[in-house]
């Protein structure tokens, strides 16, 4: 058993996100991914991105919309998006958001550009 503090975990910055990773194969996790979101309000939507495998996204606090055109999703919801579908997470509310996400281990990203993303906070 692993146990990641939330305190020490690894922390990665982008624009108007902050990630904290917790499990991970490098945390003790070989076939699940998690770490939880913090989205600042005013968040613009970024250029949509893909994965190779599903992505859950469980609000704990906040609204988000987690894909173009999608629904807005609030505390206590999930969002499954299906892979190959667009991701561009916007904060829609006026406060934070956070949120916790889930996936499976080893997925591969496909930015607006064509690059390939491999995340630290999933390694």
């Amino acid at each position: 058993m692993t146990v990641i503090r939330y305190a020490d975990a690894p922390r990665f910055q982008l624009p108007g996100v902050e990630f904290t990773a917790l499990a991970a194969p490098s945390r003790g996790s070989a076939g699940l991914c998690t770490w939880r979101l913090s989205v600042e309000p005013g968040r613009t939507e970024p250029p949509p991105h893909t994965l190779d495998q599903d992505e859950v996204f469980m609000v704990l606090s906040g609204t988000v919309r987690v894909t173009p055109d999608g629904d807005e999703a609030g505390p206590g919801d999930a969002v499954v998006v299906p892979a190959g579908a667009p991701i561009a997470l916007v904060n829609t509310g006026d406060g934070p958001a956070e949120l916790y996400v889930a996936i499976r281990a080893g997925f591969v990203g496909t930015g607006a550009d064509g690059s390939k993303i491999r995340p630290p906070w999933a390694q």
